[in-house]
């Protein structure tokens, strides 16, 4: 099977990294300056499971040369209609599109470009960034993807991306529960990047302020009253898991929209909160700290819109 990595950044970069380490076939679609810099330093990855150094294949959209049997998709929400029109070419009957982005809107809009190409879902876990230098460097141990059809069916073609996805040296899964474990992310994405950026501090910070704690298992409820009413409730495991991190008076934990809020970045605002609370006020769903969250990124994305 042939792989397209949509995005050589942080996720997609290790991920396919690894798979290509592998000896998969596996190539990069970047853009132009991203390709300048692999073609001149090859993929680079630091990490506690071992550092890797890979020359690996790249393509720009100009350069695809027909489908592919497997995109991996991870790019920024928020650069997913310009991903659309890049990957266009590589999309064919028997494609499947593996995305590893945030939220549940971008399952909508490729559903409605590419069809049952957009019938798999996915979900990653790790935590990596782009140093300097243009290296991938793993932050934490953790390093997980989960894929399944979106029906929760075991089709031979789903066989054979597990297959593919199996003994790269990170933790593969297919799950017929793909659906549910998204909504399941959503859930920890927005209550985790709405309270932090709410209240400008990591989870720690947050707990031990006056208030903190309730602040905090409100954004939670408020949550999870939507997801219950437009999406699939998540476990009583994962809630009491969550509760218990998200009011931790030692935990260091903050999200990455608050970390690229602090750094005067895009971030992911309209995916992570703003769909979220569209979703509960057509449910008729009152969200007021959601809200306040949203409000407060909207202000931040429409300042960066003025600086060009």
């Amino acid at each position: 099977m042939r792989m397209l990595v949509v995005g050589a950044g942080a996720t997609g970069g290790y991920f396919g990294g690894r798979l290509a380490q592998a000896g998969r076939d596996v190539t990069f679609l970047v853009r132009p300056g991203r390709a300048a810099h692999l073609r001149a330093n090859g993929l680079q990855i630091v990490s506690p499971h071992g550092d890797a150094a890979i020359t690996p294949r790249i393509v720009t959209a100009s350069e695809i040369d027909g489908p592919y049997d497997i995109i991996l998709l991870a790019v920024k929400a928020y650069t997913l209609d310009a991903a659309i029109a890049d990957m266009a070419k590589a999309v064919g009957p028997q494609t499947m599109i593996v995305p590893m982005l945030n939220g549940m809107r971008h399952m909508d809009v490729l559903k409605q470009h590419f069809g049952a190409a957009a019938e798999t879902g996915g979900v990653c876990k790790v935590a990596a960034t782009i140093d300097e230098e243009g290296r991938i460097v793993q932050l934490a141990k953790f390093q997980e993807l989960a894929y399944g059809r979106l029906d929760g069916s075991e089709t031979p073609r789903v066989k054979e991306l597990d297959a593919f996805m199996q003994g790269a040296g990170f933790t593969a899964r297919l799950t017929p529960a793909i659906a549910r474990e998204m909504w399941e992310k959503w859930v920890m994405l927005a209550t985790l990047g709405g309270v932090t950026c709410l209240m400008r501090g990591n989870i720690g910070e947050i707990s031990s302020a006056p208030g903190g704690v309730d602040s905090v298992l409100r954004l939670l409820d408020e949550v999870v009253s939507v997801v219950r009413a437009v999406g699939e409730a998540p476990s009583d495991t994962l809630l009491g898991t969550l509760r218990t991190q998200f009011t931790s008076r030692d935990s260091a934990m903050a999200s990455s929209m608050y970390r690229d809020l602090n750094q005067g970045g895009p971030i992911e605002a309209d995916q992570i909160l703003g769909d979220l609370l569209v979703r509960g006020q057509a449910a008729g769903i009152h969200t007021p700290l959601l809200a306040a969250a949203y409000t407060q990124l909207a202000i931040h994305q429409a300042r960066l819109a003025k600086q060009g």
